[in-house]
């Protein structure tokens, strides 16, 4: 099983924005068919960058790999920067990844994940 296809899209939250002004959803899409949905908080960047954001993150690290693997794409996304440390905006964006991930593992096991 493969991560074939990223999609992001943005939510906007009413006023009183109870939960935040944003919210970021990712849909990833395995060769087998089998969708994850993540979420990713929107706080240091705009809600589309941050979108556009995971899309990379994904694009570099994730697509065309097993998304059971989520512990090499931990290592692959935090060892790839220059001071070899996650950032605030790259956990918010790595979190949404594994969120889908582990619904992926989760639909294909036939089985909750909590």
């Amino acid at each position: 099983m493969k991560v074939t296809d990223v999609k992001t899209w943005v939510v906007g939250n009413p006023p009183p924005g109870i939960g935040g002004k944003y919210f970021i959803f990712v849909k990833l899409t395995t060769d087998g068919g089998v969708v994850g949905y993540g979420e990713a908080y929107n706080a240091t960047f705009s809600a589309h960058v941050t979108a556009r954001m995971i899309e990379d993150m994904a694009e570099r690290y994730l697509v065309g790999r097993d998304p059971h693997d989520v512990e090499n794409l931990f290592r692959r996304v935090y060892s790839s920067g220059f001071t070899q440390r996650p950032d605030v905006s790259g956990m918010g964006c790595f979190s949404a990844l594994e969120m889908a991930c582990w619904d992926i593992i989760g639909k294909e096991a036939d089985k909750p994940v909590y």
